[in-house]
């Protein structure tokens, strides 16, 4: 029963959670250039900080772009040296954005954005089978914003924040020779966002940015038992067939960014960014069903509520990218960054793997007039882990292989 427990907190986790920590995937010009953050090109710069939609160098802007995501997780039992490596589908977040300016100093915009969304998938029988077999995630951010110029060198932005999210995991049931599937496509929060954008000179650019927490409210998820008929009075759930309900409130992390440009020439250009995420706040996971006694070992006065642990820590992550304009039709980019991992070795999972990250971005910009286009490819280097997680009796060794690349249009229309 511990193990139907621990896996229902995971599933529950990642509908909110990309890997423990936010996909830097929300605009294919930025990832290029590490995903730094102070550049009001376009539209793009919606998502990253609302006030900068007011230095747009254009009355209206669009600029939508998707990517690809290929990864791959490998296993080791250090004890056998047997390994199991994940058959992940190509993950495909996408995003758009609008602005446009309504007088001088007034601008308003949106944004739309899928910055958690994966498929994780271990084979039937690993050995962390009754953690995790599948695990497909995707989630959805909706951003009205307004931007005030305050002075012809500085703006003030605000945006609303709706999410919305889907999980849809599977695992083994070893105990009750069955499975457990957990869904819940309803999963919705709310937030906010706000920041300052300066243009003090015609060398730089500064953004100050803030997204809060959101807590995504899971109300109606579902949780089905795949296992013989006649263990459904020892879950409760003879009259509902093995299908069960719960709740939960699931903490997405506030970020703060720091972000600065500098053009070292009309042409060249260097960008920094500086981002802390307050992880700390999902120290645990508390799940409520309405039938099935899953917390019965570890909370028998209360046995359909459960708490697990994740003990995650805040983190922060540093980037530097540059941008050259070779001529008026073809920039290139080039870009850094590091990410740290939000939990310790000894609270690594695989429903959530996640790793201390160097990146390296790449990519081009094709200008024709009015419309840009941008294509841009990241290599990631995650740092191997050696694990031994005493809560789930799960130790070895994991590392993973990731790229991303993208493709991104945008459009200064007038």
């Amino acid at each position: 029963m511990k193990r139907i427990l621990i896996s229902m907190a995971l599933a529950a986790g990642v509908m909110t959670y990309a890997g423990g920590f936010r996909v830097s995937l929300q605009g294919v010009k930025q990832l290029a250039m590490a995903h730094t953050s102070a550049h009001a090109e376009d539209a793009s710069v919606a998502f990253f900080n609302p006030a900068g939609i007011s230095f747009i160098p254009s009355k209206l802007s669009v600029a939508a772009g998707g990517f690809g995501i290929s990864n791959q997780i490998t296993y080791q039992n250090t004890s056998t040296l047997q390994q199991t490596e994940t058959d992940n589908p190509l993950g495909t977040p996408v995003y758009a954005a609008i602005a446009y300016k309504v007088l001088d100093n007034l601008s308003v915009g949106f944004s739309f954005s899928t910055p958690f969304g994966s498929t994780i998938e271990w084979p039937n029988d690993w050995e962390g089978k009754e953690m995790v077999q599948k695990m497909e995630l995707k989630s959805y951010m909706f951003q009205p914003m307004v931007s005030l110029k305050l002075a012809p060198w500085a703006s003030f932005g605000a945006s609303y924040i709706y999410a919305k999210g889907k999980v849809d995991w599977t695992k083994a049931l070893t105990a009750y020779n069955g499975q457990l599937n957990l869904l819940d496509d309803n999963a919705t929060g709310h937030g906010f966002g706000f920041g300052f954008y300066f243009q003090p000179d015609d060398k730089w650019d500064v953004s100050v940015a803030y997204r809060s927490p959101v807590d995504m409210k899971a109300k109606k998820g579902k949780a089905t038992f795949m296992v013989p008929t006649s263990l459904y009075p020892n879950l409760n759930l003879v009259s509902t067939g093995g299908v069960d309900n719960f709740k939960a409130t699931l903490p997405l992390v506030d970020e703060y960014t720091l972000g600065l440009t500098y053009k070292i020439t009309p042409k060249w250009l260097v960008s920094a960014d500086y981002n802390y995420h307050g992880w700390e706040r999902y120290s645990k996971l508390t799940l409520t069903f309405e039938n099935a006694p899953a917390a019965a070992a570890t909370n028998p006065s209360n046995p359909k509520v459960s708490t697990t642990p994740k003990n995650f820590k805040n983190t922060s992550s540093v980037r530097v990218g540059t941008q050259y304009a070779f001529n008026d039709l073809i920039v290139g980019r080039l870009g850094w960054y590091y990410d740290e991992t939000p939990y310790a070795d000894k609270d690594f999972i695989p429903e959530t793997p996640s790793f201390d990250n160097y990146v390296i971005t790449g990519g081009i910009g094709l200008k024709f007039n009015k419309l840009g286009v941008d294509i841009s490819g990241a290599y990631a280097m995650p740092k191997s882990r050696t694990f031994n997680n005493a809560y789930y009796n799960f130790a070895g060794q994991a590392k993973a292989d990731v790229f991303y690349f993208g493709l991104g249009l945008s459009y200064n229309a007038f």
